[in-house]
């Protein structure tokens, strides 16, 4: 395979424009792996750290927000595969405290099938919000380095309405990845980093992802991501790379690398980690908005295809993780930007999204970006 290192971007000058291009549309920087039959390439645009000239790393880690909870689906799913867990069986028999309804099951988590509330609020169809765990503003600042306890989170959703009986509706909620990366615990007696790590880091090799838990450290190198918002009446900016991710838990908490989220996309993909049933299961969406077990599927039309994906928003920092059902072309990007409680970066990571999907796998309209997690 041909390799095109940092530097020789101009090999793929259409993929280096479109990258330059985001940053104009106002991202801080966006750091870009693609892998497809040309061979790899890598590259970077906009700026390592806001106010500097150095440009984003190429092999920086950054936080992937939601695409935490691909992981988390294929977790549960490997353990379904050595006979540990039932997709099927209610959730909460394997976690009986919270007492879940019973017709919730493994599989209606992992779907968001599930109706219970999320944790990180919900904006409901006539446009009221009803929130949750601060994660917006000067109040989201001053408790970044807050711990929050998955049971705590989990209590706090279950003590709001539920959207709609399981089963009968699809809503996403932070809350079902919560729940579901506790069954990994409860079933295997260990944490889910540990699970994470026999499962699948230590066998794909995969040195640059981490689930943090409530540890604000990231690895180096990395990129920076960034706060804005107004106190007493003034605007301030603060670098969020580092915050206690806590708050959206197995909602969006984990670390990663572009290599990281390529290796990983494609072996998955490509039928390396699951039993083919078991992938089947996961790539077939519900109706609503064709979500699967964890992972989007994505119809990008004549002359595209289909492609799987889940891409992840967090404070400051987000992911995209695509790639082809054989696993053999993905895109995988981290993008750094400076956040703000008018989520006003969100046309630009759609503007990003679509942007790129287009330019590697020939056309198509990206979701809509997750902002939670």
């Amino acid at each position: 395979m041909s390799i095109t290192l940092p530097g020789q971007e101009q090999d793929r000058p259409e993929l280096q424009k479109a990258i330059e291009e985001i940053v104009e549309s106002g991202l801080l920087g966006v750091q870009l792996r693609v892998n497809d039959e040309q061979g790899e390439w890598v590259g970077s645009a906009g700026a390592r750290e806001l106010g500097q000239s150095a440009k984003p790393l190429t092999d920086g880690h950054f936080r992937i927000g939601s695409s935490t909870k691909n992981f988390i689906a294929t977790s549960v799913l490997m353990l379904v595969a050595e006979g540990r867990i039932g997709l099927d069986t209610p959730a909460g028999d394997y976690l009986p405290g919270f007492g879940l309804d019973r017709r919730i099951t493994v599989r209606m988590l992992l779907q968001h099938t599930s109706g219970i509330f999320s944790h990180t609020g919900e904006l409901y169809e006539d446009g009221t919000v009803a929130p949750g765990v601060p994660w917006r503003g000067k109040e989201w600042v001053d408790k970044r380095f807050h711990t929050y306890l998955p049971e705590e989170l989990v209590r706090l959703s279950l003590s709001k309405p539920a959207r709609f009986a399981p089963g009968s509706g699809w809503s996403y909620s932070n809350t079902n990845y919560v729940l579901a990366r506790l069954v990994i615990e409860s079933v295997t007696g260990r944490s889910f980093a540990e699970e994470l790590q026999r499962l699948i880091l230590g066998p794909l090799g995969l040195t640059g992802t981490v689930a943090p838990g409530t540890s604000p450290e990231i690895p180096e190198p990395h990129n920076h991501g960034y706060y804005r918002y107004e106190d007493t009446g003034r605007e301030k900016t603060v670098d969020v790379t580092r915050h206690n991710p806590s708050w959206v838990a197995a909602g969006g908490d984990m670390i990663s690398t572009t290599k990281d989220l390529h290796t990983y996309f494609s072996a998955l993909m490509g039928g390396r980690l699951l039993p083919a049933g078991l992938l089947a299961e996961m790539r077939t969406p519900e109706a609503t908005i064709g979500y699967g077990l964890g992972v989007f599927a994505q119809d990008l039309g004549p002359g595209g295809g289909t492609v799987f994906h889940h891409n992840g928003a967090t404070i400051g920092s987000a992911s995209l993780m695509y790639s082809t059902p054989d696993g053999r072309t993905t895109m995988t990007a981290g993008l750094t930007y400076v956040d703000d409680a008018d989520m006003s970066i969100a046309p630009a990571f759609q503007t990003a999204q679509q942007q790129l999907v287009s330019e590697v796998f020939g056309g198509g309209q990206a979701d809509p970006a997750r902002p939670t997690g």
